[in-house]
């Protein structure tokens, strides 16, 4: 199986001058649960390069077994480091998408062309499309085959707005994912903060959190084989 994971470009956190990117654990759990089961994973980002990584998430206080085995892992670290430019990628290539979280997208990922335009077309294929914590931002200009916005009349989550105030960006951060999910006609739902949800709807997987890292690679290699829903 082939798996492509999309991560943001982007790592200025707002105008706070501090750092943002793409969150480790939500990274590295996909990836290696996949890889582990022979995935052949491709690694992409709107620039092609180095992703930024959120400084936050490479913390002890963020560590676990899969963020420990990534910082060990000198072959991933490479894969990080020389990611392919988003521009160079045929969706047709591929059996299924990852987007990580962190703050990044929110900013890159939600109005990128080229993002857009990409899951588009994984969904027009039926191919499984995923996406954990804010990386549902991802989601925010993407159109269904009918023009709606992809998310509406389907069950979603993201990155709840108390998860967000408990972080203290509500203020600087360009769009709350909650919010623009429900504003999309999302049918948005959620469990107490940090703890792990995902939800699939047809080939639309969410995950709340960082947390949820977990149950949304489940659930993408449960489906990963499936083509028509």
């Amino acid at each position: 199986m082939n798996v492509l994971f999309v991560l943001t470009s982007h790592n200025e956190l707002g105008d706070t001058g501090k750092k943002t990117g793409f969150w480790v654990e939500e990274f590295a759990n996909p990836y290696y649960k996949l890889l582990d089961q022979g995935a052949a994973i491709t690694i992409a980002t709107p620039k092609g390069g180095a992703a930024p990584i959120d400084p936050s998430s490479d913390s002890p206080d963020a560590a676990t077994k899969d963020t420990e085995r990534f910082n060990k892992d000198e072959k991933a670290k490479e894969r990080i480091a020389n990611t392919k430019a988003l521009s160079t990628i045929n969706p047709d290539d591929f059996d299924a998408v990852f987007y990580p979280g962190g703050h990044g997208p929110l900013w890159d990922l939600a109005n990128d062309v080229t993002s857009i335009a990409l899951i588009e077309k994984f969904n027009l294929q039926q191919k499984p499309i995923a996406f954990v914590c804010h990386a549902p931002a991802a989601l925010k200009n993407v159109k269904d085959n009918d023009g709606n916005p992809l998310v509406r009349g389907k069950k979603v989550t993201g990155f709840t707005n108390t998860e967000e105030d408990a972080v203290g960006l509500t203020s600087v951060v360009p769009f709350l994912v909650e919010d623009m999910l429900k504003e999309n006609g999302g049918i948005y739902s959620k469990k107490e903060d940090w703890t792990a949800y995902a939800i699939q709807d047809t080939n639309l997987i969410t995950g709340q959190n960082p947390a949820s890292s977990e149950k949304v690679a489940e659930l993408l290699i449960e489906n990963i084989s499936k083509t028509n829903y």
